[in-house]
């Protein structure tokens, strides 16, 4: 990956850049951020011409090296004012990687009102104007993409929610079956819109590919780190078999699983959104419980849940989107929440950030808790057709909560708290307190140690004891995999199988020639975390910034449990 394409849609006009010594060993979340803190000014407005959005793949996206699909999208959040950084699966970085591009970085705002779209292919990026798309949902830009271009072609699309610079909205990109991925939080897909750019196309033939420094050794590595996934059993059996919702009963039975908008810790209906009632009825309807988000994938814990007649309704269908209806909004449907998630990614929505959206909507009465065909109604109607409701919503928990005059808004620096409660996994609630980019589970996942003793043993999830240490360790090494371009989940057999990581930096080596040693993750973790936090200080955050909303140090049943961090304690996450 040897050059940086650069657009400038204040001028229309396009570059291509040899790649900075000092961004050389960067990929993915490293990289984006590293762009963003050097480039965007930290005080600009997220929706304004001086943010950038810029797009990088892994450093082993395009290799053969199991799981190395992911994207990396980042610029200045304008949900949360916060730097931001968003991976995705889909095409998008494995075609980005054998077309020799580093970074893609999008400047500037375009004058006048005309749409406009990008396409990148071997001699770099163009742009052009689009009418025939603007309006239309995500699945309608794929389709006719594919038949203006050719079924082959990769896409990064908007939604109309990124057309309307909705807080919520995300940026999705293609699949392998022509379905969707997505950027999910931060609102990324407005700054996306803000820009006027609807999609992009990518065309990787004649692509020069990936050259490895060592073909014989990273084979071998590459082998010896699938195996490792395979051998692991959170990897190899737990999402294979049920995907990520296999978290519903897990969760729920430690007390942790929100319920009635952060109210519960358990959901008497758990069973009817579990991991396991979700596999026999993709079974029973001729769906795929077994599915891979990108090329490449061995966990293959995504899946295609098909309605009743056997017709495709989703895939991708995760637990914190199956948690965060089912339970908090108290929907138990999983057709309702199947229907709910395929709309949101259609109109280009974050299915997290709405879903608690709804969650705090439903307690300031706006509709009942449980009420599906509410909605279902308003997801379609008013969030996809931009009516005033619909913009409060489609703007997130936190504005939800302003707006309705609600004390429970389940929010940190404005973006919405996923589908495990703090007080009953208090390892979790560390890392929504300190994550730089807002509330967001995947920023260091302390839930597979605190309740599956991923990592060498359990650290009591209703104890403060280690939560800390570990928050920060899985906040570092997460920077590795989302700059390696790793799916989250290789985090289980790096902590737990021996070979695991050793494989992976023989990886590495072999592919750009070096001589890297394991220390370097750490080292990686800990310089992109520090320039992510700088980058915030000077946009006027502090340390008062890293806390939970007040309304969680109210006891939780089962448990009563509390959040019963001092500040000093969270403070000092940042000791290293």
């Amino acid at each position: 990956m040897n050059k940086i394409l650069r657009v400038d849609m204040s001028n229309l006009s396009t570059s291509i850049e040899a790649v900075p010594p000092e961004w050389a060993g960067l990929g993915g979340r490293a990289l984006t951020s590293t762009i963003v803190a050097k480039e965007v000014i930290p005080t600009c407005h997220a929706l304004g011409a001086n943010n950038k959005l810029v797009f990088a793949p892994g450093l082993l996206s395009g290799t053969t090296a199991a799981n190395s699909g992911r994207f990396s999208a980042g610029a200045k959040s304008p949900l949360t004012g916060t730097i931001k950084e968003s991976n995705a699966g889909g095409l998008a970085a494995q075609m980005f990687a054998r077309l020799g591009i580093k970074a893609l970085i999008i400047e500037g705002l375009p004058k006048g009102n005309n749409w406009h779209s990008l396409h990148v292919n071997k001699d770099g990026v163009s742009i052009g104007e689009e009418t025939e798309l603007i309006g239309k949902g995500n699945f309608a830009v794929v389709e006719t993409l594919e038949k203006r271009l050719g079924k082959k072609t990769g896409v990064i699309t908007i939604g109309p929610a990124g057309e309307m610079k909705m807080l919520a909205a995300n940026i999705s990109v293609k699949d392998s079956d022509s379905k969707l991925r997505s950027h999910g939080r931060g609102g990324l897909g407005a700054v996306m819109g803000s820009k006027r750019i609807k999609f992009i196309s990518i065309d990787d033939s004649g692509a020069p590919g990936i050259k490895l420094a060592n073909q014989e050794k990273f084979t071998a590595a590459a082998r010896v780190f699938a195996k490792a996934i395979l051998e692991h059993p959170g990897t190899g059996q737990g999402l294979p078999t049920f995907g990520t919702a296999e978290m519903v009963n897990i969760v729920n039975e430690a007390g942790g699983l929100p319920t009635r908008n952060f109210t519960y810790g358990r959901y008497e209906g758990n069973e009817k959104i579990s991991g396991e009632t979700l596999r026999e009825t993709i079974i029973e309807r001729g769906g795929k419980p077994k599915h891979g988000c990108q090329p490449g994938c061995i966990i293959q814990c995504s899946q295609v849940y098909n309605d009743k007649q056997g017709n495709y309704v989703t895939s991708g269908f995760e637990y914190e989107t199956i948690e965060t209806l089912g339970a908090n909004a108290g929907l138990g449907d999983l057709d309702q929440i199947a229907t709910a998630d395929s709309i949101m990614d259609d109109i280009g929505v974050d299915s997290i950030e709405t879903s608690i959206a709804f969650g705090v909507a439903m307690e300031a009465g706006v509709l009942p808790f449980g009420d599906g065909e509410g909605v279902l109604r308003i997801l379609k109607e008013d969030i996809g057709k931009g009516t005033p409701l619909g913009r409060i919503i489609g703007s997130g928990a936190g504005h939800v909560g302003k707006v309705y005059g609600v004390t429970r808004v389940p929010v940190v620096k404005n973006q919405a708290i996923p589908a495990y409660d703090p007080r009953s996994i208090k390892g979790i609630g560390i890392t929504y307190a300190t994550s730089t980019m807002g509330a967001d589970h995947t920023m260091g996942y302390a839930v597979a140690t605190n309740l599956m003793g991923v990592g060498g043993g359990i650290v009591d999830p209703l104890k403060k004891d280690g939560q800390v240490e570990l928050s920060r360790h899985l906040q570092i090494v997460t920077v590795m995999l989302d700059s390696i371009g790793l799916c989250l989940f290789i985090g289980f057999p790096a902590a737990d199988i021996p070979t695991c990581v050793p494989a992976l930096i023989d990886m590495l080596n072999a592919r750009f020639g070096l001589e890297l040693t394991p220390d370097w993750i750490g080292g990686l973790g800990v310089n992109t975390l520090k320039t992510e936090r700088a980058f915030n200080l000077a946009a006027g955050f502090t340390n008062k910034d890293d806390r939970l909303p007040e309304f969680f140090r109210e006891p939780l049943p089962p448990h009563n449990a509390v959040w019963d961090f001092t500040d000093e304690e969270i403070d000092a996450f940042w000791n290293f």
